[in-house]
């Protein structure tokens, strides 16, 4: 056995403890706005979902809302729209992606509104399949988003969303 003397506690170790113990509170309340400051501001938080009310989009209509600071797209298609988006074959398309992979309900096309080309923002009801049509560089989307010519290499991107209701969208 060892016959090592183990020593009383005295006035010095609390001071050292106690010391130690308001070192690492100053620390903490030094770190912590810098944390702190790292969080997204209340604006950018508020931004990062918002309510499309779907009820007054007419048949046929394009509707463009801000979310993130971007445009982006609410079509209500009409049958005809639907029907050539989903008999499109996907052999010529760019980015192949099946009209169903796109839409929650195939009456309702939401997509950014910004070209993958150049970030341009796309003409509804423009370009040859009647979907969008960049002004600046001729990339021509369909009715579904998809990329049909030009210069961009993918499709409009479909941010998240779900159904609230039959007439209310949350987007983010």
């Amino acid at each position: 056995m060892s016959s090592a003397a183990i020593e009383k506690p005295n006035r010095r170790d609390f001071l050292y403890i106690a010391t130690a113990a308001v070192g690492a509170v100053g620390v903490g309340g030094v770190v912590w706005p810098l944390i702190d400051q790292m969080n997204p501001d209340a604006s950018t938080l508020a931004l990062s979902s918002i309510e499309v009310d779907l009820a007054p989009i007419a048949e046929g209509q394009i509707v463009t809302v801000k979310w993130r600071g971007g445009p982006v797209f609410v079509r209500h298609r009409t049958k005809k729209e639907i029907d050539d988006a989903v008999n499109t074959p996907l052999a010529g398309l760019r980015d192949p992606q099946t009209d169903q992979a796109r839409v929650k309900k195939p009456e309702w096309l939401i997509v950014s509104g910004v070209c993958t080309h150049l970030g341009c923002v796309p003409l509804g009801h423009e370009g040859q399949y009647d979907g969008w049509k960049c002004p600046c560089h001729g990339s021509v989307y369909d009715t579904s988003g998809r990329i049909r010519q030009g210069p961009a290499p993918l499709n409009l991107p479909v941010p998240e969303y779900a159904f609230l209701s039959e007439t209310r969208v949350k987007i983010g």
